[in-house]
């Protein structure tokens, strides 16, 4: 199956959505003489390299380029740098990370698994000779050296290059020091496990023993001579690392930090700044208990600094928990109904927000990403927005409608927006709140703009998108397809424009596309993501709710709906078509987790509980199980279930358990093995050919071809 070259479909994948060419991952030196990113050449390579631009003049040059420092040689990743990229979804190529000192003078970076530094006032980089393969090398806060981990090991080499030497080493297979744990990258979003001391003396370094973790295979069967890879998998009620945390310093000083780990099991964040003692934020293994927790350094005792407890659970956000320089704790909370943010013991802000992200604090304020709360005057559907907050009030630096977020430092803040009429993103510096540079974008236009309208379905006034075909006329019904993400973490109702452009170029194939965001998902109230405890299948009755509502007002014909999505939406798709065959007539079910038994600990175990104890919420929200395949066996509808076999999250068992589920009552299906993919699908012709095959498929299921 061909395209043609400029076809959205080819476009899409070439671009990686429309996402090369983008500036990313910004820093801004503390006196604000410098802002640092990652950008590639075009909007259709993959290979980033490292920035500076200067905020009064705007002007930005190159601080290192990937392939002048390889000399044009093919990058080779690690095994465990493919793992890291994984676990964050990292499609890019180049220089995908680096770190800076304190002053964002010295930058490094891993390529290939070689370690090299970048002076970025001077412009010059260069490589330090060191073991490999190299992962996260992070210089020193005073710049004078660069840890990093190589084969486990922690190590530390002087920034000119001298004095190699590992400062931790595993002392048995399965063991490591400096790196996340799988859980802790996969759902705690803590990609890293090491953070040096301010005055750069040592590090707090974690010690993962993966030995407890069972250990599953991920074969390629497109190659049966290669050997599978072990994979260690911590499922819902199995056993997870055992994870620990020691001072090490520079003079081989090593101090374990102690904590009730039996009861805290979860190292979920690590904060050590200038303004107090290292933070620890640990979770019991069912999330509804967290303690923060001081540490001092020379002991490695802890204190309890804050505690929290929640009937359900306790969400983890970015930036916190954090000290303010003069030394109060920064918190997020839900308390009274709301995510409110708290300085101290004072929350600083009400039910008119909704906080997502503390972005920087500052001596006199704390700068936020928040989204309008239940109390907002107006719902502002699918806006996020930077606030300034403090004791005297809240004021909102972002101004036009979209998704903003925000890198602030030295008085000077890189704010990035994405509008409903803008392609992509555009980041702008300012000063003092006014504009002065914007950072150059290489992204390609997409050429197409969604049809898009933000609006919200049923009683619960879920946040909805709905989108027509661009040159349709509004003469007749169309059939429907539901593309939802529809599950925690995952919103898909933004005011951008980016964000629709898969649903809108299904919309040009002759659907009326509604992507709805019910409960579980983010963005809204805490209440509202909390709905789904102990029971999945709420979401799907969110997407029948906004679907029947939304018909009343738009040209919808409800005797021809699809659904379609990936992962928690690929769940949803498959239990559409199986538990509502009266409402869905079709699905499309990309990597889908069908028994949550095989899925990791932190996520499913905060939702679905213990399954050994709750064994009912799983077999309720499984879509494998006798309940699962309930329907009436005259309503078996067309389901296409699609599956990356390289895949080490959502692993491939889940699509082939419900496939030999289906068979066996006699439920007819397509199941299409992607060799080689993983969670993600960055293969150009695969991302490509994916959208054509589901359309096809749509087509046939719903009788619209011949």
């Amino acid at each position: 199956m061909t395209t043609d070259a400029d076809s959205f479909p080819r476009r899409h994948a070439r671009t990686q959505r429309f996402t090369l060419g983008a500036p990313r991952a910004f820093t801004v030196a503390p006196d604000g003489s410098r802002v640092v990113f990652l950008l590639s050449g075009s909007g259709t390579d993959r290979a980033n390299s490292l920035w500076v631009l200067d905020p009064e003049g705007g002007g930005e040059r190159v601080a290192a380029d990937p392939r002048a420092l390889l000399g044009g040689a093919s990058e080779h990743l690690s095994a465990e740098e493919r793992a890291r990229r994984e676990r964050s979804r990292e499609g890019g190529a180049g220089i995908v990370g680096y770190a800076t000192d304190a002053a964002v003078e010295l930058a490094s970076f891993a390529l290939s698994g070689r370690l090299f530094t970048a002076e970025l006032q001077a412009g010059t980089a260069r490589e330090l000779p060191t073991p490999g393969p190299v992962i996260d090398p992070r210089p020193s806060p005073d710049g004078r050296h660069v840890a990093y981990v190589a084969q486990g090991a922690l190590r530390v080499v002087g920034a000119e290059g001298q004095d190699d030497r590992a400062l931790a080493t595993p002392e048995a297979d399965h063991v490591t020091y400096g790196l996340a744990e799988f859980i802790a990258a996969e759902e705690m979003h803590r990609l890293r496990g090491f953070w040096w001391a301010p005055e750069s003396d040592r590090l707090l370094v974690a010690h993962v023993d993966d030995t407890p973790v069972q250990r599953w295979w991920i074969s390629d069967p497109a190659h049966p001579g290669r050997e599978p890879h072990p994979v260690r998998y911590p499922a819902a009620g199995t056993p997870n690392a055992d994870v620990r945390l020691f001072v090490i310093g520079l003079d081989g000083t090593r101090t374990e930090v102690s904590w009730d780990r039996a009861r805290y099991p979860y190292l979920a964040h690590v904060h050590w700044s200038a303004a107090g003692a290292p933070l620890l934020l640990v979770q019991a293994r069912d999330q509804r208990g967290q303690l923060v927790l001081a540490v001092d350094p020379d002991s490695g005792a802890t204190r309890m600094v804050h505690a929290d407890e929640d009937p359900d659970w306790l969400e983890l956000f970015p930036g916190v928990p954090c000290w303010s320089p003069s030394g109060q704790l920064v918190r997020i909370a839900d308390e009274g109904g709301a995510r409110r943010l708290a300085v101290g013991e004072r929350p600083l802000t009400g039910g008119q927000l909704h906080i997502r992200a503390v972005l920087d604090v500052s001596d006199d304020e704390v700068l936020v990403s928040a989204s309008a709360g239940e109390e907002a005057a107006e719902p502002e559907i699918g806006e996020v927005h930077v606030y300034r907050v403090n004791e005297l009030g809240v004021e909102r630096v972002s101004q036009e409608p979209g998704v903003h977020s925000a890198v602030r430092a030295g008085g000077v803040t890189v704010l990035v927006s994405a509008t409903p009429d803008r392609p992509g993103s555009r980041a702008v510096v300012l000063r003092d709140g006014k504009p002065t540079a914007t950072v150059p974008s290489h992204a390609e236009d997409p050429g197409m703009s969604p049809r898009v309208t933000l609006t919200q379905g049923g009683a619960r006034k879920i946040p909805c998108a709905v989108l027509m075909p661009r040159d349709y006329s509004g003469d007749a019904p169309l059939p429907v397809l539901m593309d939802p993400y529809g599950g925690p973490h995952g919103q898909r109702v933004l005011a951008a424009h980016n964000p629709h452009l898969t649903s809108q170029w299904f919309a040009d194939q002759g659907f009326a596309v509604v992507v709805a965001d019910g409960r579980g998902t983010p963005g809204r109230s805490p209440a509202w993501e909390k709905a789904v405890h102990h029971d999945f299948t709420l979401t799907l009755d969110d997407q029948i709710e906004a679907l029947q509502d939304l018909a009343a007002s738009h040209p919808l014909d409800l005797s021809r709906v699809a659904i379609r999505g990936w992962s928690y939406g690929g769940y949803l798709a498959a239990l559409a078509v199986l538990r509502r065959p009266d409402v869905f007539h079709a699905g499309i079910a990309g990597a889908p987790v069908t028994d949550w038994t095989l899925y990791d600990t932190h996520y499913t175990e905060r939702y679905l509980g213990d399954p050994a104890a709750h064994p009912e919420t799983y077999t309720k929200s499984s879509l494998v199980t006798a309940e699962g395949l309930s329907s009436p066996a005259d309503r078996h509808r067309p389901l296409m279930i699609v599956h990356g076999l390289a895949d080490d999250n959502v692993v491939a068992a889940h699509s082939l358990r419900l496939s030999s589920a289906l068979l066996a009552t006699g439920r007819p299906h397509e199941v299409l093995p992607l060799s080689g993919v993983t969670h993600i699908t960055p293969q150009e012709q695969v991302a490509e050919n994916l959208l054509l095959l589901q359309v096809d498929f749509l087509k046939r299921s719903l009788g619209l071809t011949g």
